[in-house]
């Protein structure tokens, strides 16, 4: 499963821009890529992983500002298309799962 997170935060003064950078950098700190400027996504390997990733967002979140998260199975990411201007973009390849022997 896919979880994107999306958000606008406020920037005008010094520490909303403080907030909002603080906010980007733990969700990459937690695993999550940076799809658009103000869209992130992570691959989580169970729907456990991915309620203790919101958890985790949820917590971090900043006190203004819109945050919205959505969850996403692989076979509906699938079918995502992404273009870089005019060309398409590939995907990026799915995160094997870990396996322990």
């Amino acid at each position: 499963m896919w979880l994107f997170v999306f958000f606008d935060l406020p920037v005008k003064t010094k520490k909303q821009r403080k907030d909002a950078a603080t906010f980007r950098k733990y969700l990459e700190k937690d695993g999550f890529s940076m799809l658009q400027f103000s869209v992130y996504m992570r691959h989580c390997a169970s729907r456990e992983s991915m309620e203790a990733h919101i958890g985790r967002v949820k917590a971090a979140i900043p006190k203004l500002g819109k945050v919205s998260m959505l969850k996403v199975t692989d076979k509906q990411y699938g079918d995502i298309i992404n273009y870089c201007g005019k060309e398409i973009e590939n995907l990026p390849d799915t995160p094997r799962q870990l396996e322990f022997f």
